[in-house]
């Protein structure tokens, strides 16, 4: 599959994927968006009770791709807060006001993914929910960010 691309700005524009726990969603939405559009977009992510460390089945489903999110550390949307950003996209519509508060976004866009996280099964039937949910950020974030940087 070819990836969509865009013309390279001067520096690129800043999102920040915000999630429940930052340890799935946003860092695999993150890691997307860095590999695959990383001349157009500066991407980070965040969530608004962050676990301990990274979903090793989200490091995996991101490895069969080339991207390593093994040693990610889980951050709060405190530490980016203040930060200027550009986009700011909810991954979960379960995060609450607390994620509509951004002094400084120009956009602010609600993409909600099902948690892989709440898999249940054997360990082969959640690696697929996590596969699942890459593959449609892959398919619905990066052409969206693609046009964005382009408009």
């Amino acid at each position: 599959m070819t990836e969509p691309t865009g013309p390279s700005p001067s520096s690129p524009r800043r999102v920040l994927f915000v999630c429940l726990g930052n340890t799935c969603r946003s860092p695999m939405a993150a890691a997307l968006v860095n590999h695959f559009l990383g001349d157009a977009w500066q991407a980070a992510s965040a969530g608004i009770r962050p676990g301990q460390q990274v979903s090793p089945l989200a490091a995996e489903a991101m490895q069969e791709l080339g991207i390593d999110i093994r040693d990610h550390q889980p951050r709060s949307v405190e530490a980016f807060r203040e930060q200027p950003w550009d986009l700011v996209v909810l991954l979960s519509d379960r995060l609450g006001p607390v994620a509509q508060e951004w002094p400084q976004v120009q956009e602010r866009l609600l993409l909600p993914f099902p948690d892989p996280y709440e898999a249940t099964g054997d360990r082969a039937q959640r690696l697929a929910v996590y596969r699942q949910v890459r593959d449609a950020m892959r398919a619905q974030l990066l052409p969206l960010l693609a046009a964005k940087a382009r408009g």
